[in-house]
């Protein structure tokens, strides 16, 4: 098993649990396939990141779109998505769907159940270790995942330190939305 360190590291490495570290794309496409009710929360900086003026955010509909996963639209990112065609099925601050996250009798923004897995992607880094922290403490019944160019150690899943990659960390979004658009045999 490798240990990542995190890019950021600021209230980290509390307890035994630690995110496990997934160095290929296609690992993260078998993991959200699997998943029954998965959420994808999206953050702001899917607005400001960009590959060769490609932004996340753009990257962020072809995920789930190939995932056929409802989208929490969080801080300013819904009038973003609007104009690329795509409706969010919900729209809440982060610490609000958080907050709704750790009840495990939520019925989830389709109302048809809690969610089983949340993918969290562009969500300002201090916020998402101490979301992600709340959650590995107080939501038991759900696993997450992060798909930012930072290791999250209180994440379930979480992509290695890829900031200072961008090629990389580009590669594993095209991966990822390459995998998960394949059909299972």
């Amino acid at each position: 098993m490798n240990l990542a360190m995190p890019y950021h590291k600021v209230n980290v490495l509390t307890g035994f649990k630690t995110a496990r570290l997934i160095e290929d794309a296609a690992e993260s496409a078998k993991i959200i396939k699997r998943a029954k009710r998965p959420l994808f929360v999206v953050g702001a900086r899917a607005l400001e990141w960009n590959f060769d003026g490609k932004y996340v955010i753009e990257y962020v509909v072809e995920i789930a779109k190939a995932a056929n996963m409802p989208i929490c639209a969080t801080a300013h990112t819904k009038k973003k998505l609007l104009e690329l065609g795509v409706i969010p099925e919900s729209t809440y601050d982060i610490i609000e769907i958080i907050n709704h996250l750790k009840d495990k009798d939520w019925q989830g923004v389709k109302k048809e159940g809690n969610h089983d897995l949340v993918v969290f992607i562009a969500v300002r880094a201090d916020l998402a270790n101490q979301g992600l922290s709340t959650l590995k403490h107080f939501a038991p019944h759900l696993r997450t995942m992060t798909l930012s160019p930072f290791y999250y150690p209180h994440a379930s899943y979480s992509w290695p330190n890829l900031k200072d990659e961008k090629e990389k960390w580009q590669g594993f979004y095209e991966t990822l939305i390459a995998e998960l658009k394949k059909k299972d045999a």
